[in-house]
């Protein structure tokens, strides 16, 4: 049990060091995907534990959601990925295409073998196809929130 405590810490603790590093004028610009993607996902989580696509066993997220994953590495990588690859489609799918890799084998296959998280009724292969068409569907998110903050900067300045 302790080592499950220490990873799901670990999980939150470290990627947010990173964000230190990242301009504050880009974490606020970002910030509304990355909040967008985490509320997506809480919501998958708790259809997929009714479905039992995946079961969440993190002593920190008792319930249907991981929030150490949610709220850790998840969130984070979201602001990075689209601090360095917004506005280039191309680089921010290829960025996605590979890390998404990552984060469906090596990492699952380690949160499963620690005993946070496990795959039941759907595969890693499942959980990357859904981490891809997310990624999709996020960057037009931020296409429409930043077409949006364009208009009102502009009917502002005809103001």
């Amino acid at each position: 049990m302790k080592k499950k405590k220490v990873f799901s810490l670990a999980m939150i603790i470290i990627p947010w060091l990173s964000v230190v590093f990242m301009d504050k004028k880009a974490f606020f610009r970002y910030l509304p995907v990355a909040s967008f993607v985490n509320l997506f996902i809480s919501v998958l989580s708790v259809i997929s534990n009714k479905r039992r696509w995946w079961v969440n066993k993190n002593p920190f997220s008792p319930g249907n959601v991981d929030f150490s994953y949610i709220l850790g590495p998840y969130f984070v990588a979201t602001l990075w990925i689209f601090n360095l690859t917004y506005g280039n489609f191309l680089k921010y799918l290829i960025t996605n295409v590979v890390l998404n890799i990552f984060n469906a084998f090596p990492m699952a296959y380690a949160w499963e073998k620690v005993g946070a998280f496990k795959f039941k009724k759907i595969n890693h292969i499942g959980w990357y196809y859904i981490c891809i068409i997310l990624s999709i569907i996020i960057y037009g998110y931020q296409y429409i929130v930043e077409k949006m903050i364009v208009n009102q900067n502009k009917m502002k300045s005809e103001l």
